[in-house]
């Protein structure tokens, strides 16, 4: 990590937070708005998760595009302009449940995005640290972060996209459509949002914890048998459902 100006925020029951600042006086400002909204976020993860996750939580604001790419572990040939922040560890031991070097990486442009949209992101990330040493490496990812992303963004009323076009497509997410570039990439995690909102609202908030825990812990099954054990259908009857469910 390049020099820095470091200062810790406020604690926040078990958890104490260390901010990093490897930019300027505008990701100075960004840090300001995390210190703001990290307790919210750590409530967040904790109503889901409940599980005992780490104490310290850093979070690391970068100055420009390839500082970005080197703290967040990027590919640095690959365009990364649309992503805000990133949760890494330098390693971690599923074993012993224990990560090394856990941190969440915002990218330059998360300075200029709105409040919401910052709590969004940080809590996002929030929930990867927290179940970071509970997550396989070969975990379905399109399912971790779908997840993520309903830990942390509102329960509001959703906007299903348009019978017939992509975004609604019957099929489960994949992997694929979180790997594709700019706006591809928005639907393919919208349709992982939407999957697990889907599995909440017809399984319950448990229900969703429990197909994490099946489908992307360590030593986890195929998502057929993750299904099975976590939600008591087959994969074919939830993909039913799942259809029914996004076109209303």
């Amino acid at each position: 990590m390049a020099a820095a100006l470091l200062f810790l925020a406020g604690r926040h029951d078990r958890h104490h937070v260390r901010l990093v600042n490897l930019g300027d006086a505008r990701s100075e400002a960004l840090l300001t708005r995390v210190d703001g909204d990290v307790a919210d976020a750590v409530d967040a993860v904790d109503a889901f998760w409940a599980a005992d996750w780490p104490a310290e939580i850093v979070v690391v604001a970068t100055g420009s595009p390839a500082q970005f790419a080197a703290e967040a572990q990027l590919d640095p040939n690959r365009q990364w302009s649309d992503i805000a922040a990133v949760a890494v560890a330098d390693s971690v031991d599923l074993d012993n449940r224990r990560a090394v070097g856990q941190r969440i990486v915002l990218a330059p442009g998360a300075a200029g995005m709105s409040d919401s949209a910052l709590r969004i992101v940080l809590t996002h990330e929030l929930f990867h640290l927290a179940a970071r040493v509970d997550t396989a490496l070969d975990a379905p990812r399109w399912l971790t972060e779908g997840t993520a992303d309903f830990v942390a963004r509102p329960s509001a009323p959703l906007s299903l996209p348009t019978v017939g076009t992509p975004a609604a497509s019957p099929e489960l997410p994949s992997d694929a459509e979180l790997d594709a570039a700019g706006a591809e990439r928005s639907v393919g995690y919208d349709r992982a949002w939407w999957f697990t909102r889907f599995v909440a609202d017809t399984y319950g908030v448990d229900g969703l914890r429990r197909l994490y825990v099946a489908a992307c812990g360590p030593g986890h099954g195929d998502l057929a048998a993750a299904v099975r054990q976590a939600l008591g259908v087959d994969l074919n009857r939830l993909q039913t459902q799942w259809e029914r469910w996004l076109t209303g």
